[in-house]
């Protein structure tokens, strides 16, 4: 029997119910998960901002989700590189890339390696981006929470990357 490999990047910075959601679904689809964490140099390349949280306690995080059978710190742009090391067979997004240039191109880098883009339901009432706009109005208004969330670590040190 032959075992199918899943990978689901993503940067899965500040973790929500729509991460969980993708990477459950994702489990669904296939025998054996990876799922792929967005380096912090990757996360401000392709988006413009670092994540919130750094790449170790991100990888942290998604470790000891029960439905992940291995986490692995994707650190190159092109995801066909990462194929390379990691052979998958399945590649999951969010639908919200389906139909999209990005989605497009993703489809077409990996349909002549036989690999399937499988687009899974999107939680479109929850996202970093808007948990990131949320705290940056705590922050504007003087709210911020203190500690990591407001760049310092427990001991009012900033936090370095």
């Amino acid at each position: 029997m032959t075992t199918i490999v899943g990978y689901a990047p993503g940067v899965y910075d500040l973790f929500h119910v729509g991460h969980l959601n993708i990477l459950k679904h994702a489990r669904e689809r296939c025998d054996h998960l990876i799922a792929g964490v967005v380096s912090d140099e990757m996360c401000l390349q392709a988006k413009g901002h670092l994540p919130f949280i750094p790449l170790v306690e991100r990888i942290e995080i998604v470790r000891h989700i029960s439905c992940v059978d291995d986490v692995f710190a994707e650190t190159v742009p092109d995801k066909v590189d990462t194929w390379g090391v990691l052979r998958f067979d399945r590649i999951f997004k969010g639908d919200d890339w389906r139909g999209t240039p990005k989605g497009d191109r993703l489809e077409s880098d990996f349909s002549p390696l036989g690999v399937q883009v499988v687009y899974l339901p999107y939680t479109a009432h929850t996202s970093s981006t808007e948990l990131r706009r949320a705290l940056a109005a705590l922050s504007a208004s003087g709210g911020a929470p203190r500690g990591r969330a407001a760049g310092v670590n427990g001991v009012g040190v900033p936090h370095q990357r």
